[in-house]
């Protein structure tokens, strides 16, 4: 409790600040190595890419590029803005764009995001201001690769190793806001960009507090010791006096995440689909969603969001049969005297996911299933078991982009160090139709594609697709000029004000 004091009152000694909290140190301040949300998050306010979607996320728009265009159907032209410069003061060109490329495609670089842009041939300079990107074939995201941040070459050109440079902790970038402190396991303080090509922020600084116990965020939240918060359906729904909704406004939303159990497929015990099958008969998700969202959430039922194209409505989630789960278990098995034993692995920077281990574990028991349940520290979950593949399950999220990508989590070319398809999913036909996906740029025949994958995905069982949260936001009243949209509340954010308490 005396930590959590000195935290609050040294919060205060910062004035004209937006305070925020997030639940791990950041790895890598750096866009083409941000793989965690922490390192994304903040990197976000940092770097920006060549394009970006509208507040509505249904366009896609300029950012860096001031414009740009299809040449034909393999090659873009970006038309660059020529008011940029990086946090140093020196001059953003094209240069930078495609400085950033060749890094991404070196071979010292181990990057998730290397592969949106397997299919570029080549990316040229036109002039100091324009860039010209060919692509091997027609390309379905072909200008949603362009939202990746954008290095500055005249730092980072003659660094040898960038995976562990001292860049990724001391970053320059474009953004409206610069790198100002960066304390592991206290603060990270950004203050915004005086020459910003858009205009200066009108909040001086950012403050993000790097506060690991989700009730210790809540509770900073509750005194306004944050200025903005995600709130848990629990808390939302029990926890919140008429006084907090006096100084705070509320949003709520569908998120663009999902929850799942990943399965473990390199191991023996998960390869018979009986098993997985059996597993997955075994819970109940309309029960965890109740359980621990009360009307907050909804059940997952496959790899792409209900708020897109490429969702299958055809598809439903499987009803719990405890009955039937067993049947496969025996024919694969495993009965009372040889349970089927398998580890969940998760970690405690949410508050939900453990409960919902616990609620998993307690279901599968009903089947006969011997589940051990193991939460850790974000980071260390990350590095000591994601990352490694050293799991039997994990239960974890993916936030997804309007514009889903299945190569990245479902291809088998993304099973490997860096890739995000982290259990290992391999299936011929999926990879044959993700690889055909790619070049089709006929918007009504791509989601037909995805949905067709979306059924095959879910009959393999590589995941137990579990629950879809609501997004549920606080936002003080202090703060002015926020503007809700299907994107959320951070389209504009360099316009937002904060009134001072006095």
């Amino acid at each position: 409790m005396r930590t959590f004091v000195l935290l609050l009152f040294s919060l205060h000694l910062f004035a004209s600040t937006l305070h925020l909290a997030t639940s791990a140190n950041p790895s890598r301040l750096n866009p083409i190595l941000a793989t965690d949300s922490s390192s994304s998050e903040i990197a976000g306010f940092l770097f920006n890419g060549l394009l970006k979607y509208d507040k509505d996320s249904s366009t896609i728009i300029g950012d860096l590029a001031e414009d740009f265009y299809f040449q034909d159907n393999r090659t873009v032209i970006f038309k660059l803005r020529k008011n940029v410069t990086w946090h140093d003061g020196v001059k953003f060109t094209a240069k930078d764009v495609i400085f950033t490329y060749e890094t991404l495609m070196s071979p010292k670089i181990v990057s998730p995001y290397t592969a949106n842009f397997r299919f570029v041939e080549s990316v040229k300079a036109l002039d100091e201001f324009t860039c010209e990107v060919k692509y091997t074939k027609p390309y379905f995201k072909a200008l949603e690769t362009w939202m990746m941040g954008i290095l500055p070459e005249h730092i980072l050109q003659n660094d040898e190793n960038l995976m562990n440079s001292e860049f990724n902790t001391n970053p320059i970038g474009t953004g409206p806001y610069k790198l100002y402190q960066l304390e592991h396991s206290k603060n990270i303080i950004l203050v915004a960009y005086e020459d910003y090509f858009e205009g200066k922020s009108k909040i001086e600084r950012i403050a993000f507090h790097v506060i690991a116990d989700p009730m210790t965020r809540f509770l900073m939240l509750k005194s306004s010791a944050l200025d903005i918060g995600n709130i848990e359906p629990m808390e939302f729904e029990r926890q919140l006096s008429k006084d907090f909704f006096k100084k705070f406004d509320v949003y709520e939303e569908i998120s663009r995440s999902y929850t799942y159990l990943g399965f473990n497929l390199r191991r023996e015990k998960f390869k018979n689909p009986k098993v997985r099958e059996a597993l997955s008969l075994a819970i109940d998700r309309e029960q965890i969603v109740k359980i621990l969202f009360f009307k907050h959430a909804k059940v997952c039922t496959g790899p792409f969001l209900p708020t897109t194209k490429a969702f299958n409505e055809d598809v439903k989630a499987p009803k719990q049969n405890i009955k039937k789960a067993k049947e496969l278990l025996q024919e694969a098995g495993y009965d009372e005297n040889n349970p089927f034993e398998f580890e969940i692995a998760t970690s405690n920077s949410s508050s939900i996911r453990p409960y919902a281990a616990e609620i998993l574990q307690h279901q599968l028991k009903e089947a006969g299933v011997v589940v051990k349940l193991r939460v850790m520290e974000w980071q260390a979950f990350l590095n000591m078991v994601v990352f490694p593949n050293d799991f039997d399950t994990v239960l974890l999220g993916w936030g997804l982009s309007p514009m889903p990508d299945p190569y990245m989590f479902w291809h088998t070319q993304s099973d490997k160090k860096g890739g995000f398809n982290l259990v290992g999913y391999n299936n011929p036909l999926i990879d044959k139709m993700i690889e055909e996906s790619q070049e089709i740029i006929d918007k009504p025949k791509l989601d037909a594609l995805f949905r067709e994958m979306f059924k095959i995905i879910v009959n393999d069982n590589p995941y137990l697709f579990l629950y879809i949260p609501n997004s549920i936001t606080a936002t003080s009243k202090n703060i002015k000029n926020i503007q809700p949209s299907p994107s959320g509340i951070w389209h504009n954010y360099i316009e937002w004000e904060k009134e001072e308490i006095q």
